[in-house]
Parts: C-alpha cells; sequence; structure tokens
C-alpha cells in the first residue's frame, strides 16, 4: 500500500491499527498534508482526489483560523464568527453539544469531508484518520478496538452492517497517541452517522472516565446526547458498552 505526501509533515508514526478493520474486497492507499496522514478503502485508487479533498478542507480551517485564533487553542463550546465555513460551524456545533472546543471534532471533520468529496467515485468508502472512522459499505465490516497495552488489546472487535452505515466510529484514549485527554480510558469508542459528533463525544466521554467506577456514569451522560448510537468503554481491563453496537469479544 503505498503513501502519497505533500507538504511539511511531522515525523511519521507508522498507526499499524488502521489495518485492523478487515477486508480484502477495497483497494487501500494513504494520503498525507501537513499533520493529517489518513488511511482510504475505495472501490478504486482515489489519491489524486483524496488529496485534493484534504488540502481543500484544511484550507478552510486553517484560514478560519486565522481570523478566529480562540477557535483552534479554546477547550470550550465555541459560537464561530458569521460567514465561516460550512464546516467549522458543524464543528462548533457538534462540539458545543458535548461541551468541549470545536478541534475535539476536527479529526473526525476531516474524515467526513474528505469521504463525501470520494463518495461521487465510490459507493463503498472507509475513511480513517487518526483511529475516527467514516465508514460507508454495502457488506459486513469488522473493526478492531485499539486499547494501546490494555489487557482487552486483541480482545474486542465491532460489526458493523451496512443498514448502519453511513457510519463514524471515532476513538479517544487517555494513554493512546496525542490527543489531549483528561481520562484515563485505554479507549472510548462512540458510534454516531455524524462523525464530526463521534469524535467530539469521544472525547467528552472520555474526559469523565478516570477509573472504572466511571464506566457507568460516563455511560449514562453520553446516551442522552442526541445523535450517539453506541459507546464502548475499555479501562483498566474493564469494560462497559450501550446502544447500538455489536461486538465479538475474543
Amino acid at each position: 500500500r503505498r503513501k502519497i505526501k505533500a507538504g511539511k509533515m511531522n515525523q511519521y508514526t507508522e498507526r499499524f491499527y488502521r489495518y485492523w478493520i478487515k477486508d480484502g474486497d477495497l483497494v487501500g492507499f494513504e494520503v498525507s498534508y501537513k499533520e493529517s496522514d489518513l488511511f482510504i478503502r475505495a472501490e478504486r485508487d482515489l489519491k489524486k482526489e483524496s488529496l485534493d479533498a484534504l488540502m481543500e478542507i484544511r484550507r478552510k480551517i486553517e484560514e478560519y483560523i486565522k481570523e478566529d485564533p480562540l477557535f483552534l487553542k479554546t477547550l470550550k463550546p465555541h459560537f464561530p464568527k458569521p460567514g465561516a465555513p460550512r464546516i467549522v460551524k458543524e464543528m462548533a456545533k457538534m462540539s458545543r453539544r458535548v461541551k468541549v472546543g470545536p478541534m475535539a471534532s476536527v479529526a473526525g471533520a476531516v474524515a467526513e469531508w474528505v469521504a463525501g468529496k470520494l463518495s461521487k467515485w465510490s459507493s463503498e468508502i472507509i475513511v480513517e484518520n487518526g483511529g475516527d472512522i467514516y465508514l460507508v459499505s454495502k457488506k459486513d465490516r469488522l473493526v478492531k478496538v485499539f486499547p494501546g497495552d490494555s489487557s482487552l488489546r486483541d480482545a474486542v472487535i465491532i460489526k458493523v452492517k451496512p443498514e448502519q452505515t453511513p457510519l463514524g466510529i471515532c476513538t479517544s484514549s487517555g494513554k493512546v497517541g496525542p490527543s489531549l485527554s483528561f481520562g484515563k480510558t485505554d479507549a472510548v469508542v462512540v458510534l454516531s452517522s455524524s462523525v464530526i459528533l463521534a469524535d467530539a463525544a469521544a472525547t467528552s466521554i472520555g474526559n469523565r472516565v478516570r477509573s472504572e467506577r466511571d464506566i457507568k456514569k460516563a455511560i449514562m451522560w453520553g446516551s442522552r446526547i442526541k445523535g450517539i448510537r453506541g459507546i464502548l468503554i475499555l479501562i483498566d481491563g474493564n469494560m462497559g458498552a450501550w446502544g447500538d453496537i455489536e461486538f465479538i469479544t475474543g
């Protein structure tokens, strides 16, 4: 599988977890631009189209941030300036719903935007961006959860049926990856038809879990969020789940 790059990249770390979506019928390729590093599966090679879409959404967000630097920095709900791009408004809207800053949803926003642009060329698309996934499929797909060095590392696989898609599957962790989290979870996985909402909600729910005692309370809070379809929390070998989420344990 090849990777196409443009622009300046940070040091690349192999994201082996991105190969944990089980399929063999789609073409897989990587696309990178600045800090964004996507792994995409589609019915044919769409590297150029993917790169164009990635560059377009980054340009929209980056240009807006120049006018509104607080959008980038705040960890609290934010109202964008009048005339902000639609993607910026959607990020702000979904993050306000779960009481976090808008950039908590940026990985999901990028995945959803790129998938939307590619839909004219492929009826099945999987876009993964830093562990956040936007998936449209005609067949069952298995998504393996990556909880770092947890004892559940190889134990949990989510089954996604075609009728559930398009679906966002987003993960937040207090122990894995560069994203900011105030919690201690090995992984929080959130399912929603909006990957932007799923991304922001995974961060917000994860912030509320510092021990296994917090699982039930965090799930109860997350289950009341309009648009959330499923929640999975993993911490210290313990697991809690809610909603329209079918998983297979090893």
